[in-house]
């Protein structure tokens, strides 16, 4: 069900053009509370990751949310294909900063769910939005 809400949002991407700006955007709207919810997750981490751990997940999911921001503001689809591109990567980097830092148990296992979750659905409707504009760009391939 979710992927076919998705699919179903990527088939007016153009619409999307038509919007105001980024913050219209439901994957710009995630990740800004995945962005929220990493600072909070990593409010409880030791003190001596303040400048390890705590600011490498901080500056990805700052990434994130920037870089959807960054490519849809040029307001053209092939930087908006390469911003989104930067941002799946930093949604990975996100990744695995989260499951080093449970498994060092940083935090309880409960406190990682949210951020998880966002993370996941954020990463989905990256991709989902990365395949729709490389068949609009590409169509050939």
């Amino acid at each position: 069900m979710f992927y076919l809400l998705f699919l179903w949002y990527l088939t007016n991407i153009c619409k999307a053009y038509e919007q105001k700006s980024c913050k219209d955007l439901i994957v710009w709207q995630k990740a800004i509370r995945l962005t929220v919810e990493v600072y909070k997750l990593t409010e409880s981490f030791p003190k001596n990751e303040l400048f390890g751990l705590t600011s490498q997940m901080r500056r990805a999911a700052v990434s994130i949310v920037s870089n959807i921001a960054e490519g849809y503001e040029r307001r053209s689809q092939r930087e908006f294909l390469r911003f989104l591109l930067i941002s799946f990567g930093s949604a990975a980097e996100l990744e695995t900063q989260m499951i080093i830092a449970k498994s060092l148990k940083y935090s309880n296992q409960k406190a990682f769910v949210e951020s998880e979750q966002l993370l996941s659905e954020t990463s989905k409707i990256t991709f989902a939005f990365i395949k729709k504009i490389k068949l609009r760009l590409f169509p050939s391939r």
